[in-house]
């Protein structure tokens, strides 16, 4: 039984906010106060308080329910909530009778949801049914019938498991805490005894499986809402608790990472839903429990605001989020069932949850003034830009949600902001990229990340959306490009950018849930924040293709590259260059190398040597060597129902321009050349062909590069060792090369993330002193730039370095690389005086308790007696995961060694020398991975130790202090990846 914390204490920590908050949702509730029995009222505590927070929340403040947008929506959402109370026929089956109850899941979802509107338009004022007697009597039967019949205590659960932990409880405890004057104390008890059975405090004991990310801060506010409605602390604590694992940064999985993605369902790149999901929630998490004794206070919270920034707003754009970090999202579009305005789900509208998020958030009092204040103009930027469909247009959108946007829009102190200019290549496989009138972004895949999501019979076809889809965005065109019923429509052998086989493939082709991924790992690209260059080693869902993709993103253009495109299905490849939808018209001009060409519907021609194409009021595409490109104008008619099985069948006709390389039938070693041109006219794209900016200066199956010297770039993606130009890389890696100002910076990335450095060589002289460096170590800059980065555990992320022309130039310098002639582990308490030599692996424990028998630490030696010179930096890279039950993720900490004198078959826990000086720390995670520990300083000195044998003894531990968790790292005998000593001298 809950034990209910003394109001008193609850009260006392309650600020004047919160009070006026009960206050304001005192007089939402006026218009159904009159039906408020005397034996269901309460008297005002806390959790009253949050009640009323919650409340507001659901219903909104601040605004005129008599004038627009509000009149309408309310007015739409009593005609709905009337319809539902009509058509409610309560049987031994079902509720309504549309939604039968024993096999589908998600029905019992949707009963909820209806009651939850109907509750909604009882407790708004001008619903036309605000605090009408009949409605809330279906309200309560409703409720009565679910809790009797559908979502009991004793109910077994069926079919999707989040029905049963998210969607009818959430539902269910937003309904009963707006209907809450109206319930009696069995009702609630009897709702909360419902929900302890499907989400009990069991369901977010460790950080696993369904309960991680977005799904875990959902059940998250099921257990805290359940807290509100049944005045249960333990149910609020647990809440608040669990909310802890959500907030630090991943390295792998589910959840943020600290480059801005968000990853969900361990392979999807998710920001668009899921992350907004837990975006949303959060946000009302922290409004709900500010100044209670249950406020969200873990410091790790600053990670989540550091997120809307990194992970949030780099993928929104005029307001609207992009179809890349939606997953199975995107085939949603208009709903069969529970949709009866047949409203589309599409980036525009999911983009309005994302903005409305971000703005709750910047006024919930919870965050810092200055975060709040940027978001604020962030915000008000993207609601003025929104121009194809603006966020104050949409009637699928809650009221709360439309006033706070209004409320914004009509505040002179907040000055809007410019959409920035930038560009990112992110770890999850994507990249964005901003220009002042357009914006790009890329999805790819490879062995961490997914070719597509189907699951629960969506996006059936979404088979090749993430091999090189290339999405644009205008300034003032183009919006409707991907929301105009793009999905059902579009042909899905012809996404814009992609290069696959025409095999045919089944619906949902592949496991569900993100399950089907390429086995290659080079995918990702290096950037200096305002240029990048992006690769991916190309193949094809349940086919033999293969290939390699560049894409070079510049100021007007992106330039894209492919070669070694090879493959033996026995059918076409192709790759499209663009695939535009021209929506339900067909007025859009196309040229080509000067002539117009038909807009007859049906048409379509191969052009020979075409030099530039472009379509009025879109963009423009140029091959400035010439090309053969296949070119269409096609009506394509499709329903949502044939991507989505639980969407719309109504037929829906979108007309597309086309273009494409026919690569022919079992290609080997095919290849193109391209430059898009947003916003481009076909004189400027007539003009760029005969002068073109770029000089592609390699496109192989080893290396695709350009130089594009009027913004003084050298790009290059080398899949193997190579050499492109001025460039001559060691291994696979990106390059990017700038040049500006009497100054070169260069950015190296391992797309792979096999290596633990790659060295780069640039053929450029009059450059000398090194000006910044970020995990990149220049060795040389004498007749040309050489340098080596450290590109190890850094999960694809660009390392740079920035060289002057002036300045005095540093010694020249060697790297080494060196092997390690010991290593082992030694365990304590009863394992003391064992030995593990002899074994492929070792193992890095600190249980932060002495001689219990769990702790283990790693033993290395490296002889250094090869080396010469001065010692300016040494890395121990060793190789491994976390493997413990206990967490995810933990830091690894090299130290020194009293002495070497230990052996490798003769080390135990009891002879081991004592560790010394504290050195390098690194992150390692559950997925296998390199980690670069600093070891500078003990190896600099075992170089120059009088009496010294030029030996280098290291342990790899923990952090003293804190309990960490089991690490199974390689050792000198394994096969794959043995520790490595890199060592820089001068």
């Amino acid at each position: 039984m809950d034990t209910v914390q003394p109001a008193s204490r609850i009260t006392a920590t309650m600020n004047r906010r919160r009070l006026l908050q009960l206050a304001g949702a005192t007089v939402a509730l006026a218009g159904a106060a009159q039906l408020i029995s005397p034996a269901t009222a309460r008297a005002a505590d806390g959790y009253d308080a949050m009640r009323a927070t919650w409340v507001q929340l659901l219903t909104g403040s601040g605004f005129d329910p008599t004038a627009a947008p509000y009149a309408g929506v309310l007015a739409t959402l009593g005609a709905q909530a009337d319809s539902y109370r009509t058509s409610m026929a309560p049987t031994t089956g079902s509720l309504w009778p549309d939604l039968p109850i024993g096999s589908v899941s998600a029905n019992v979802t949707s009963s909820y949801d209806r009651l939850r509107t109907m509750a909604t338009a009882y407790v708004q004022p001008n619903t036309g049914v605000t605090g009408s007697a009949a409605l809330a009597t279906a309200i309560l039967t409703g409720l009565d019938w679910l809790d009797n019949n559908a979502y009991t205590p004793a109910t077994t659960t069926y079919n999707n498991w989040w029905d049963w932990q998210i969607g009818a409880p959430q539902r269910l405890l937003d309904t009963a805490l707006l209907l809450y004057p109206q319930l009696t104390a069995a009702r609630i008890a009897g709702y909360c005894a419902a929900v302890d059975h499907f989400v009990p405090a069991a369901a977010v004991a460790t950080y696993s499986g369904t309960s991680t990310g977005a799904n875990r801060v959902d059940l998250c506010r099921v257990l805290m809402l359940r807290g509100v409605l049944g005045k249960s602390p333990s149910a609020l604590t647990t809440g608040q608790t669990a909310l802890s694992p959500v907030l630090p940064y991943v390295l792998g999985g589910d959840g943020f990472y600290p480059d801005g993605s968000f990853v969900q369902h361990s392979f999807v790149p998710y920001a668009g839903t899921y992350g907004d999901v837990l975006l949303g929630d959060l946000g009302k998490l922290l409004a709900l429990t500010a100044g209670t004794a249950w406020a969200i206070t873990d410091p790790a919270v600053q990670n989540f605001y550091a997120a809307v920034d990194t992970a949030f707003a780099p993928f929104v754009f005029n307001g609207l989020v992009m179809d890349g970090v939606c997953g199975r999202a995107v085939s949603r579009g208009i709903g069969a069932t529970n949709n009866p305005a047949q409203f589309q789900q599409d980036d525009n509208n999911r983009g309005h949850g994302v903005v409305s998020d971000i703005l709750r958030l910047a006024t919930s009092g919870a965050v810092p003034p200055d975060r709040a204040a940027a978001w604020k103009s962030m915000v008000k930027g993207w609601l003025q830009r929104q121009y194809y469909e603006p966020l104050l247009n949409n009637p699928n959108l809650a009221v709360p949600e439309l006033a706070r946007a209004q409320t914004l829009l009509n505040d002179s102190t907040v000055t809007s902001a410019a959409e920035p200019v930038n560009s990112k290549v992110f770890g999850m496989d994507r990249a964005v990229h901003r220009r002042p009138g357009w914006a790009a972004q890329l999805s790819i895949c490879s062995s961490r990340t997914t070719f597509y999501e189907t699951g629960n019979g969506e996006n059936l076809k979404g088979w090749h959306q993430n091999s090189g889809m290339l999405y644009w965005y205008g300034d003032t065109y183009g919006n409707g490009q991907y929301a105009d019923a793009f999905w059902p429509t579009v042909d899905p052998y012809k996404l814009p950018g992609t290069t696959v086989s025409t095999l045919a493939l089944a619906d949902a082709a592949g496991p569900a849930w993100g399950g089907s991924h390429p086995g290659t790992a080079w995918a990702g690209g290096a950037t200096d924040g305002t240029y990048s260059v992006v690769g991916q080693d190309v193949r094809g869902l349940q086919s033999t293709l293969t290939g390699r993709k560049s894409w070079f993103l510049l100021d007007d253009s992106v330039y894209c590259l492919g070669a070694g495109i090879t493959c033996t299905d026995g059918v076409g490849v192709q790759t499209t260059v663009d695939n535009r939808n021209l929506g339900a018209g067909n007025g859009a001009v196309l040229t080509i190398d000067g002539t117009a060409q038909p807009t007859t519907l049906g048409w379509g021609q191969t052009f020979t040597g075409a030099r530039s194409m472009a379509v009025k009021g879109m963009g423009a595409w140029v091959f400035p060597a010439g090309a053969t490109v296949r070119v269409k104008r096609e009506a394509r008619t499709g329903a949502w129902s044939d991507i989505n099985t639980g969407s719309a069948t109504t037929p829906i006709t979108r007309n597309y321009l086309t273009m494409w390389f026919d690569h022919g039938t079992d290609p080997t070693g095919a290849s193109y050349s391209y430059q898009l041109m947003p916003g481009a006219t076909a004189a400027q794209a007539a003009d760029r062909a005969a002068n073109p900016d770029v000089t592609v200066l390699a496109n192989t199956s080893t290396v695709q590069a350009i130089s594009c010297p009027a913004l003084g770039l050298t790009m290059a993606n080398f899949f193997a060792a190579g050499s492109a130009g001025p460039v001559t890389a060691s291994g696979p890696c990106s390059v990017l090369v700038r040049e500006q100002g009497g100054a070169m910076t260069v950015a190296v990335s391992d797309p792979t993330r096999a290596a633990t450095t790659v060295e780069v060589t640039i053929a450029r002289t009059g450059y000398a002193s090194v000006t910044s460096a970020a995990g990149i170590t220049v060795l040389s800059t004498s007749g040309q730039v050489s340098l080596i980065a450290e590109t190890g555990g850094k999960h694809g992320a660009s390392q740079t370095a920035t060289i002057g022309s002036s300045g005095t130039a540093p010694a020249s310098a060697t790297a080494a690389r060196l092997a390690a002639n010991a290593s082992t582990y030694v365990r304590d308490g009863s394992y003391g005086n064992t030995d593990y030599g002899n074994a492929t692996t070792m193992v890095v424990k600190n249980s932060n308790a002495a001689n219990n028998g769990y702790n283990r630490q790693s033993l290395l030696k490296f002889d250094l007696s090869g080396l010469t010179g001065r010692v300016s930096r040494a890395v121990l890279w060793v190789h491994g995961n976390v493997q413990d039950s206990a967490g995810t993720q933990t830091t690894l900490q090299a130290f020194g060694l009293a002495s070497d004198g230990w052996t490798e078959t003769g080390a135990t826990w009891n002879t081991a020398p004592s560790r010394t000086t504290a050195l390098g720390t690194g992150a390692l995670s559950t997925g296998a991975d390199w980690v670069g520990l600093d070891v500078t300083g003990a190896v600099a000195a075992a170089r120059t130790a009088a009496g010294g044998d030029g030996t280098a003894a290291l342990a790899v531990f923990e952090p003293a202090g804190t309990a960490g968790l089991a690490v199974v790292l390689d050792t000198r005998l394994s096969s794959g990846n043995p520790p490595q000593l890199e060592v820089i001298t001068s």
